[in-house]
């Protein structure tokens, strides 16, 4: 009857409310989610312009970092010009006869930072800036295939010798994944003291200091600081002994040493 169908049409109207509350609810969730990932979209585009805005850093800003320790990305700056002009200078240095030592002399003071005097470097030398911030003490003798990585100062007392092949590092990388992939960087100075002896093939890493008057051994890799006279060897290099009177006395196993 005509009641009837009142009485069914009352009670499917609840129904019919509630699919309409949910129906808003659902168009409220759609818009929170529309929110949420717009967020995010803008998120990530901030982030994008942070690492840009850092691979882009100027080159005062980069000289800066360069020299304490900071990170940084060097492809991103406008220093490749002065590099280049660095290694033209280690290029010509590289290229001269063993005959023009004054030649040879010219274009060391002109490269490095400090030159000493009575320095003498054997070609070839390897130096990402040719030398721009290494600073030579006086009497300093490198051999064949010293190779520098002078991205931040290395400082080089009196009388010191490198054996062929040694490697001074200041460079590092971050372990992070994701900024070294952009090639970012640090740099921490090398400090090598007076009177010391660095081996065939030995590796100084970056932040070492080698106090005065030791022996690094051929092949060792330098990671932490070795003190003032001793003999430090292996990879990583550990101090074996210290320079003692027996060293003053005797050279290559007991022969008596027989000049001054």
């Amino acid at each position: 009857s005509e009641k009837n169908e009142r009485i069914k049409a009352l009670r499917r109207q609840p129904d019919r409310q509630k699919g309409l509350l949910c129906g808003r609810m659902a168009q409220m969730a759609g818009a929170a989610d529309g929110t949420v990932e717009e967020r995010a979209e803008e998120d990530q585009r901030e982030e994008r312009k942070k690492k840009q805005e850092g691979k882009n850093m100027d080159s005062k800003e980069t000289r800066e970092r360069m020299r304490t320790g900071r990170l940084y990305y060097e492809s991103g700056s406008d220093l490749g010009e002065e590099q280049a002009k660095c290694l033209e200078l280690l290029y010509d240095f590289n290229q001269t006869r063993p005959s023009e030592d004054e030649k040879r002399q010219a274009l060391l003071k002109e490269m490095f930072a400090e030159f000493g005097e009575n320095c003498h470097i054997e070609p070839p030398l390897h130096a990402n800036w040719a030398g721009k911030n290494v600073h030579f003490g006086d009497g300093v003798y490198a051999n064949f295939n010293l190779t520098l990585v002078d991205d931040t100062d290395i400082f080089v007392g009196n009388s010191v010798m490198f054996g062929p092949n040694a490697v001074v590092c200041t460079g590092n990388h971050p372990i992070c994944p994701e900024i070294r992939r952009k090639q970012a960087q640090y740099n921490l100075p090398v400090h090598i003291g007076d009177n010391v002896w660095v081996g065939a093939g030995a590796i100084i890493l970056p932040g070492v200091s080698i106090g005065e008057n030791s022996v690094i051994g051929a092949g060792s890799v330098v990671t932490k600081d070795i003190p003032a006279n001793v003999v430090a060897v292996g990879n990583p290099c550990r101090v074996i002994r210290p320079i003692g009177e027996e060293d003053r006395k005797y050279y290559n196993h007991g022969v008596e040493i027989d000049i001054e």
